[in-house]
């Protein structure tokens, strides 16, 4: 079945069962392979994306359920807080392994472009649903501070 879907402000037409994981359509019709597939239960944050600017977990929503919303992947990512808090990834130098930097970058985005001046318990917060191998959750706190400290 044919479904056109909207991802980084591009419409796409897609050749996909309406069941399929928008995490499997964002890497195997759109070949857009910056959100990755970390456990497929929705608990690691490896796959999340902005729907309508919402951190969502791609592997758990289908196809069908995004209708007309407006996806961003992390190669769409183009705010002032999204370059605010990539370029703070890079000082703090964040990424270990590099994973979930992607999950990881996008939930720091939404944060911060809904409260721009975060707290650490409203950051532990939003960050929850992310988790990191390599155990980088202290940088990735400064690194959000830092962006917010830049968008300030």
């Amino acid at each position: 079945m044919s479904i056109d879907i909207t991802i980084n402000d591009k419409t796409h037409t897609v050749d996909a069962d309406p069941n399929t994981p928008l995490l499997w359509v964002l890497r195997d019709h759109v070949e857009l392979t910056g959100t990755k597939y970390g456990c497929g239960l929705g608990q690691c944050g490896a796959c999340t994306v902005h729907v309508d600017g919402v951190p969502t977990k791609s592997c758990l929503l289908p196809l069908a359920a995004i209708g007309t919303k407006k996806v961003t992947t992390i190669e769409g990512l183009k705010t002032k807080a999204a370059t605010a808090v990539q370029q703070s990834w890079e000082k703090i130098a964040v990424p270990q392994c590099g994973y979930c930097q992607s999950g990881q970058v996008m939930a720091a985005t939404a944060l911060l472009e809904k409260n721009p001046s975060p707290t650490d318990a409203e950051i532990t917060q939003a960050m929850n649903g992310n988790i990191c191998r390599c155990a980088t959750y202290q940088r990735i706190k400064v690194a959000i501070k830092d962006a917010a400290a830049d968008l300030s």
